[in-house]
């Protein structure tokens, strides 16, 4: 059989750099990342700078298309309307097992709806209640409603039409743009300590490198998926929930240069419709469907989940049972024999049928109405989740006839969501804060000048796409008074432009030296390809870390080991090897992802404790602690800080203030 060929690329004759260009350049301020932060940070900044300022948006991607709103939604998770910001606070601290920053939260949800009027006046069609339809939210129309805070949307352009608003406000300003560059570093300045001066990456579509020197940085990369091993196989390998493209580059180049992270033990693992990972929000809200075991019983309203619900208090005898409580209920079905676990869409879809014809529809306006709901059924998918819809038509499965298997997926890593890790900032600097959880600029971090927004933000989930994109404007207003602040401000780096250029193609130069020693470049003895270091990461994840395998769960002794293979892993990452500009970017992405995944697992050893029961489990310490850090529990923040002039780790508690009373 004849062997595929190898790549063919200028580079690969010799390893010679000097045919690789350097492009130095200087802005006020950058925004890294392409997301829905970083598109509100785009649209907002150009109000606050002064005149004459030099702004630039780095994409790894295209604008339009690019972070997790990318192949659309079907409706909003944040929207404030009618209802209390206090309350808000609540849900997202009762969701999240009582750790959150509610400075953070009630900060944000006194903006956020101000983003969603905005979304509507660009052009995103939003689901109006009857007697509403075309009146606009800012005028007072009703949206509809499938939860107490999500609104219906047509979203399947939702991301273009957020990115085309950022876009025309960079123009507008004669700010830039540079899309398909992926930023792998940040970098510190010479001269004043702890303090952010620049970045360096690369161009996904040509052999260049670009130095960048700011006096202020906003970066929104996402969080982190492909960190743990998926449960699609095979050719479904690269299915995930999460955008797979997504790597944790805003965790690991934030701690890089010291800033001080949060929560990173937490991590998302969210339930969805099997193999095709399709949302089931939608079905829980709007149709009202309800899961079911193998026997058909609607298992997590029984009195034994009550029973087991009890056993989480307080956090599980809250109205609305917790996300990783709603798993961890799923699990314990499926680990007792009674799975698999069901989406009943057929008994809901019927239920709505039976409601209109209680109501006295006609057959004709029943036949209508039928027709309607089914396309809806469908929609929610072709919204942002084409996958799923393929998945249901391959295999013959009609919702309105038979439910679909749900099961909860590998874990993510993510701030937005569900999920609450990331970095810890400065709230705002108002009287109602406490002193410790405001030190600088609101949604800087601890590395002066450096701010994040949307999955960046730890201790501070439930944002989602509407809470990123105002999170992203709160910032750039900071950012900009940062940057006035700092006027005389000059940015030095330590690095020099050819070194780091060196560093970025090491593992290009590494393949040109070593690709022929072998009759299959894939297989070679003096380098390691970043899929094959994707396959080792997820092993390690999966088996001691508390992936899916286990059913989420770990101890002390499975971490040691799990830290052991990832110190070998970072030993060996020094011989990736890559054929193209394509697989260099899959390399820093599992660079990025292995410094992502030590913190993480850092945190879950240093937390004695099972804080997100569903999400993972501490073996060793299966109860979630209700009592404070004062009180000698883990009612408290786990931080954590690497050192960028020793190399070495500190993990330690932080103290956790409620402002919102009960």
């Amino acid at each position: 059989m004849a062997l595929r060929n190898k790549p063919s690329w200028e580079l690969l004759a010799e390893p010679d750099l000097s045919k690789v260009p350097v492009e130095e350049l200087e802005y006020d301020a950058l925004i890294v990342g392409g997301g829905m932060a970083a598109t509100g940070t785009a649209y907002e900044i150009g109000k606050w700078m002064p005149a004459g300022s030099k702004v630039c948006l780095i994409d790894k991607a295209a604008l339009e298309r690019s972070g997790a709103v990318a192949q659309g939604l079907s409706a909003i998770n944040t929207y404030i309307g009618e209802n209390a910001v206090a309350d808000y606070v609540r849900m997202v601290r009762g969701d999240l097992m009582g750790v959150v920053r509610e400075d953070l939260i009630y900060d944000l949800g006194r903006f956020v709806d101000d983003s969603v009027m905005h979304f509507e006046e660009w052009g995103l069609p939003i689901w109006k209640q009857k007697g509403d339809e075309g009146k606009s939210l800012r005028d007072g129309g009703k949206p509809v409603r499938t939860g107490k805070w999500q609104i219906m949307i047509n979203g399947e352009s939702y991301k273009c039409i957020v990115a085309e608003a950022a876009k025309n406000a960079l123009d507008e300003m004669g700010y830039d743009l540079h899309e398909r560059v992926f930023i792998v570093k940040l970098m510190l300045d010479a001269n004043k300590p702890n303090t952010i001066a620049g970045c360096v990456g690369f161009s996904a579509r040509e052999n260049k490198v670009i130095v960048y020197k700011c006096k202020a940085m906003m970066v929104a990369c996402g969080g982190a998926v492909n960190i743990f091993r998926p449960r699609a196989t095979d050719e479904g390998k690269g299915r995930a929930w999460y955008p797979i493209w997504n790597a944790g580059s805003t965790y690991t180049m934030c701690m890089q240069v010291g800033a001080e992270m949060t929560m990173m033990e937490n991590r998302f693992t969210p339930s969805r419709f099997k193999d095709g990972y399709g949302p089931v929000g939608a079905w829980f809200l709007l149709f009202k469907a309800g899961v079911t075991n193998s026997a058909g019983e609607s298992y997590a309203f029984s009195d034994a989940a009550k029973e087991e619900l009890a056993k989480y208090a307080p956090y599980g005898l809250q109205p609305v049972t917790p996300t990783c409580l709603r798993n961890h209920l799923m699990l314990k079905e499926l680990k007792e024999g009674r799975g698999p676990i069901y989406m009943d869409t057929a008994a809901a879809l019927k239920k709505f049928m039976d409601d209109k014809k209680a109501e006295g529809m006609d057959d004709k306006a029943l036949k209508k109405y039928w027709k309607e709901l089914e396309s809806e059924a469908w929609e929610d998918f072709l919204d942002m989740s084409c996958g799923q819809a393929g998945l249901w038509a391959s295999m013959n499965i009609e919702p309105e006839k038979v439910g679909s298997e749900i099961m909860p997926t590998e874990p993510y890593m993510l701030g937005s969501h569900s999920g609450c890790c990331g970095i810890w900032v400065s709230g705002p600097n108002e009287d109602w804060v406490p002193d410790d959880y405001k030190w600088g600029y609101n949604r800087m971090t601890t590395v002066n000048g450096l701010f994040t927004a949307g999955d960046g933000v730890g201790a501070s989930g439930h944002k989602f796409s509407s809470g990123s994109h105002a999170e992203g404007r709160m910032a750039a207003k900071s950012m900009a008074k940062y940057i006035i602040d700092n006027a005389g401000f000059a940015p030095a780096l330590k690095e020099s432009a050819e070194d780091l250029k060196a560093e970025i193609y090491k593992s290009v130069v590494h393949y040109a030296e070593h690709s022929k020693m072998t009759t299959d470049d894939m297989i070679n003895p003096n380098y390691i390809r970043p899929r094959h270091m994707m396959e080792r990461l997820m092993k390690y994840t999966d088996e001691y870390g508390g992936g899916w395998s286990p059913y989420y769960m770990t101890n002390a002794k499975l971490l040691e080991i799990a830290m052991h293979h990832l110190d070998m892993l970072r030993e060996d990452s020094d011989k990736l090897a890559c054929s193209g500009l394509h697989e260099l970017i899959r390399a820093w992405e599992m660079t990025h992802r292995i410094w992502c995944v030590e913190d993480h697992l850092r945190h879950i050893q240093f937390r004695e404790e099972s804080r997100y029961p569903g999400f993972y489990y501490r073996g060793d310490f299966p109860e979630a602690d209700a009592k404070s850090m004062e009180d000698g529990g883990w009612k408290c923040f786990v931080n954590s800080k690497y050192d960028p002039e020793t190399g070495e780790w500190s993990t330690f508690k932080k103290t956790l203030h409620q402002i919102i009373p009960d």
